[in-house]
């Protein structure tokens, strides 16, 4: 069921990585493919903390375990007394080969480059808004309206791999089968699916965008991605 989660921290850096810069740390759902995304300023043990209770506190399931494979041992130490004093399972390394599920390895693509572009971030401010959009719009925008694919299995045919995926649908769709979510978010949640408008959400969060990259360090234009609409 839901709660075994691939973590990764995606730097906002710029063209150097000197100082103090923001990162975002990416939470994916296995099962679900449900996301969650918390920006933090550097990559301190509190911060990196915090950033996880942030994320287990709007979770609508437990946070059963932890898998992260961002290759900072650094970062896996935190992670690791981290899970140790909420006894939460952390492991290293994917349990599979990265382009099995290769829709997790896109979330930071589709959570936070698509999105966020490639410019550095290193103030207080631009952290805010950051979070200010993750902890509403888009979290909302990923997880109730954009569908993804997610592996099934494979099957030998010949000397070919095939991969076999199931039909897109949301993640909150996917949450629903699971009797062993917070019954009580995922029906809020589905109330809030059903009385948002998408291509509003879509056009507030072109808005925030707006905003966060002026905050950006190094305007650099060529470096933009534009958000995904509805």
């Amino acid at each position: 069921g839901p709660g075994f989660t691939e973590l990764d921290l995606v730097a906002h850096c710029g063209d150097r990585a000197d100082g103090e810069f923001a990162h975002s740390l990416n939470v994916t759902d296995i099962h679900t493919t449900w996301g969650e995304t918390w920006a933090v300023l550097g990559k301190s043990e509190v911060r990196v903390q915090e950033a996880l209770d942030e994320i287990r506190r709007v979770l609508p399931f437990r946070l059963q375990g932890i898998d992260s494979d961002n290759g900072s041992e650094f970062i896996n130490d935190h992670l690791y007394r981290y899970c140790q004093a909420h006894a939460i399972q952390f492991t290293r390394g994917r349990p599979y080969k990265k382009d099995d599920n290769a829709h997790i390895e896109q979330k930071n693509w589709t959570h936070v480059r698509k999105l966020i572009g490639w410019d550095r971030y290193d103030n207080h401010a631009a952290v805010q808004l950051l979070n200010d959009l993750y902890r509403h719009e888009h979290r909302l925008m990923m997880n109730l309206f954009q569908p993804s694919v997610k592996l099934l299995r494979k099957e030998r045919v010949g000397s070919r791999l095939k991969r076999i995926y199931d039909a897109p649908r949301a993640p909150l769709e996917r949450l629903q089968a699971y009797p062993e979510a917070n019954r009580a978010r995922v029906a809020k949640l589905v109330m809030l699916r059903d009385s948002t408008d998408p291509f509003a959400l879509a056009k507030t969060i072109d808005d925030k965008l707006a905003q966060i990259y002026e905050l950006a360090s190094r305007h650099n234009h060529s470096n933009r991605v534009t958000s995904q609409t509805a």
